[in-house]
This record gives C-alpha cells, sequence and structure tokens, in this order.
C-alpha cells in the first residue's frame, strides 16, 4: 500500500483533529505496520500535504489552527532528539576517541 492509500483514507474518513484516528486504529483498517504508517504520513508532510497529528491520532487538517498545532509538537519531538544526540555525544567521552 503506497502513501496515496494512507493520504486518500485521512481525507476521506478523517478529517479534522474531532475525527482523528489512533495510529493502532489505522494499522488495522489499512494493514501497515505503525513505523510504515509514520513513515507514509511522513512522506506525505514533505510533499506539503496537510496531515496533522495529535495525542488522538492522525488527521486531514480542516484549517491553519491544526497545521500550526502539528508543526508546534514536531518541533518540540525535534528538541528532544537533539536533547538525547547532544547526551550520547557526551557519552562517547567515556569510551575515549577512536572505540
Amino acid at each position: 500500500m503506497n502513501k496515496q492509500n494512507v493520504y486518500a483514507y485521512l481525507e476521506g474518513n478523517c478529517r479534522g483533529r474531532r475525527r482523528s484516528i489512533t495510529s493502532q486504529r489505522l494499522e488495522q483498517k489499512l494493514n501497515l505496520s505503525g513505523n510504515e504508517i509514520r513513515r507514509q504520513v511522513n512522506a506525505l508532510r514533505r510533499e506539503g500535504e496537510p496531515i496533522a497529528s495529535s495525542g488522538n491520532g492522525y488527521f486531514y487538517v480542516e484549517n491553519a489552527a491544526e497545521v500550526y498545532a502539528t508543526i508546534h509538537g514536531l518541533k518540540k519531538m525535534r528538541r528532544g532528539l537533539d536533547a538525547a544526540i547532544e547526551g550520547l555525544e557526551m557519552a562517547l567521552a567515556r569510551f575515549g576517541e577512536g572505540s
């Protein structure tokens, strides 16, 4: 199943935050793994498709506020990943150079 199937399902069935679908439910509906759902959603977003997410799941956006909320959540995740990378880079000192 390709990203267009994910897009079509969300656009047709999950318009707006109030109609979001959990990843687990979307996996069942589309017979995809959670990792594959995330990859497909990421690809759609990179192409400019308005696929958003919240604590309740994925959805096709209805307004700019829903896009802004998703952008805010993604930036928060990025800050967390950056902090984890910095911590791991500090941990490298325990192993010495070239290890």
